[in-house]
């Protein structure tokens, strides 16, 4: 593997744990056990049945248990302890046999990227839920079901495109964030005066 496609499966694995963790487990196993795409020795254990098996099962759940609106907040709040680190150790994994500072930088940088796309998936759907109508909580639900496969996808088969689009996602959060922020704050002083009503 060059370094861009390297790049692309640590960093796209670790974006797409933060999103949808068992989703990206289950796609990486199939897709090395066809042997659509080679997968570093360290995640070659993903191609195992059992491993398949065990993340399409959790895959199910999550699928149903995000279209439930407030509890895929609760879902998502639970999977911070998940994902992040998850997401962390699959690009530490993507990234072997490389030399042991470059697998460090993996590991921090993935942690990095699952947890920004993690943050962004639970804020976004957090401040979703506020709007009384499920329909928004199932197409921002099936938008992510989507883009972890376009995402894992591109990753394998264009890195260069995935690495571009995924600058400009991080340069959206950064932008994003201090909306995001604000509009938690907000969400927050309203459920505390209802509280306190």
């Amino acid at each position: 593997m060059d370094l861009s496609n390297t790049l692309a499966l640590m960093l796209g694995v670790a974006w797409a744990s933060g999103v949808r963790l068992y989703a990206t487990v289950l796609v990486l196993g199939l897709a090395g056990q066809a042997g659509i795409i080679a997968l570093p020795a360290p995640l070659q254990v993903l191609s195992e049945p059992w491993v398949i098996a065990t993340a399409a099962v959790l895959c199910v759940i999550e699928l149903l248990a995000d279209k439930v609106p407030g509890f895929d907040t609760l879902w998502d709040a639970l999977h911070t302890f998940i994902r992040i680190p998850a997401g962390a150790l699959l690009a530490f994994a993507a990234a072997a046999p490389v030399d042991p500072v470059w697998q460090a930088v993996a590991l921090l940088l993935g942690g990095s990227v699952a947890a920004a796309s993690h943050g962004t998936k639970m804020a976004t759907r957090a401040l979703i839920n506020t709007s009384p109508e499920p329909f928004s909580n199932w197409a921002a639900s099936g938008t992510e079901d989507v883009g972890v496969l376009v995402g894992l996808y591109l990753a394998f088969s264009h890195p260069w495109l995935f690495l571009a689009l995924l600058a400009g996602f991080i340069v959206l959060v950064l932008w994003l964030l201090p909306k995001i922020w604000r509009a938690l704050k907000a969400v927050a002083r309203r459920i505390g005066g209802l509280t306190r009503a």
